[in-house]
């Protein structure tokens, strides 16, 4: 059954990226999907959108994506004003045609995407299932938020993978999530019966106090996380250099916060 790698969350940040794409290339995996958020936050938005569009099989649409194809919702003014920055690096691109090539990839991003994964049907989203592109799934949703999770869960078939919180773990249905710290070799197994929701992380931002980017390895029968070490400090010091990118933004990467 061919290997599916899956990235999201890359943020503008192409030096992880290029680090994850060979990391992907160095285990073979046969296939590359992302689940969106391409943009946003970060000083390399056109490389990142490139690199994507070459790479991946599919992307869908992140909250960050949305923002910068049409207008920025509930944002905080770090995120507001590097989504507004985002979207001058695309209108400022002196090629007419690499210019509508990259806003016509943008308008084609999907919402979700439904296919298989062996006998498993497989539901992606960035967000949540229940809401696609802007509701956390939290890890402590899994014990405090018993009622949000079952009307997710509900949502789910079987196998259903995720972002948008830079967090990476798995929610089973019995309430429970896995940080990839408490999996051990070999992953997390898919069982009969059970459905299961995995957050894949972050390629570009992590939040889970990991500084090293993050993406997923989906197997037919189990699920591996995978860090990746980059070169941090080369994209800080380009946020640094970009006045409408708030410096915290290079900040939070050196502590995966």
């Amino acid at each position: 059954m061919p290997t599916t790698a899956i990235v999201s969350d890359i943020h503008s940040n192409a030096v992880a990226l290029r680090a994850v794409l060979a990391d992907i290339d160095s285990v073979g995996a046969d296939r590359i999907v992302c689940l969106g958020d391409i943009i946003g936050y970060g000083p390399e938005p056109l490389e990142s959108v490139d690199l994507v569009a070459e790479r991946c099989e599919w992307s869908l649409l992140g909250n960050h994506d949305f923002a910068v194809l049409y207008e920025p919702t509930n944002f905080n003014p770090g995120a507001e004003s590097a989504a507004y920055w985002t979207r001058d690096q695309f209108e400022a691109e002196p090629d007419e045609a690499k210019r509508r090539e990259r806003y016509e990839f943008l308008g084609r991003l999907r919402v979700r995407v439904v296919e298989k994964i062996g006998p498993w049907p497989l539901l992606a989203v960035h967000g949540s299932p229940r809401k696609p592109i802007n509701e956390y799934i939290f890890p402590d949703d899994a014990i405090n938020a018993y009622e949000k999770m079952r009307q997710i869960f509900d949502r789910v078939d079987r196998l259903a993978i995720v972002g948008h919180t830079h967090v990476p773990g798995v929610f089973t249905d019995e309430t429970d999530f896995y940080p990839p710290d408490e999996l051990g070799e070999g992953g997390f197994k898919l069982r009969e019966g059970e459905k299961v929701i995995i957050n894949v992380g972050s390629v570009g931002q992590p939040r889970d106090g990991d500084p090293r980017a993050c993406y997923a390895l989906l197997y037919q029968d189990r699920v591996e996380f995978r860090r990746v070490e980059y070169d941090i400090k080369d994209t800080a010091d380009k946020i640094k250099a970009i006045t409408e990118l708030d410096d915290y933004l290079a900040e939070r990467l050196f502590s995966g916060q």
